[in-house]
């Protein structure tokens, strides 16, 4: 079985967390210019195994896709072709930025480190991920 892993895509970067190769937990890789991502996911499956790349769909309030929706697609559908036969599942990411914002916090970092947009990026692919684990749990528990 081999991990999965998740990009919170940025118009100037994006943040990169991938499983460990049981799939229990996320971990945030780094974070990488936008430009330079193809190249880095190609880098990584080149060394791991990875079945699948859970890519955040940003959403507004409403739950339509939001305005950075039109940068995202033809950098995902490129990046798709480039790495095919591996599968990208587009998953929700409303408030990940927010809670990335809370976690940091609550971990008790400091202000300036919170200021450092890279972190933030990381920690978010990091809930994507997390939050895709969890909903594949919750609907393989479920009655």
């Amino acid at each position: 079985m081999g991990r999965l892993m998740s990009i919170d895509f940025g118009q100037r970067r994006c943040g990169i967390a991938a499983t460990d190769s049981l799939r229990i937990v996320a971990n945030g890789v780094a974070t990488v210019e936008t430009g330079k991502l193809s190249d880095f996911i190609k880098s990584y499956l080149a060394s791991e195994s990875v079945d699948a790349i859970i890519v955040g769909y940003p959403r507004d309030m409403h739950g339509n896709p939001s305005d950075s929706v039109r940068y995202l697609t033809p950098a995902i559908n490129r990046l798709k072709k480039e790495i095919a036969p591996v599968q990208v599942i587009f998953f929700d990411e409303r408030f990940t930025s927010v809670i990335a914002h809370r976690a940091m916090i609550d971990g008790g970092m400091k202000k300036m480190d919170r200021r450092d947009k890279a972190v933030v990026d990381e920690i978010s692919a990091t809930i994507i991920l997390n939050d895709f684990l969890q909903s594949r749990l919750y609907s393989e528990l479920k009655l």
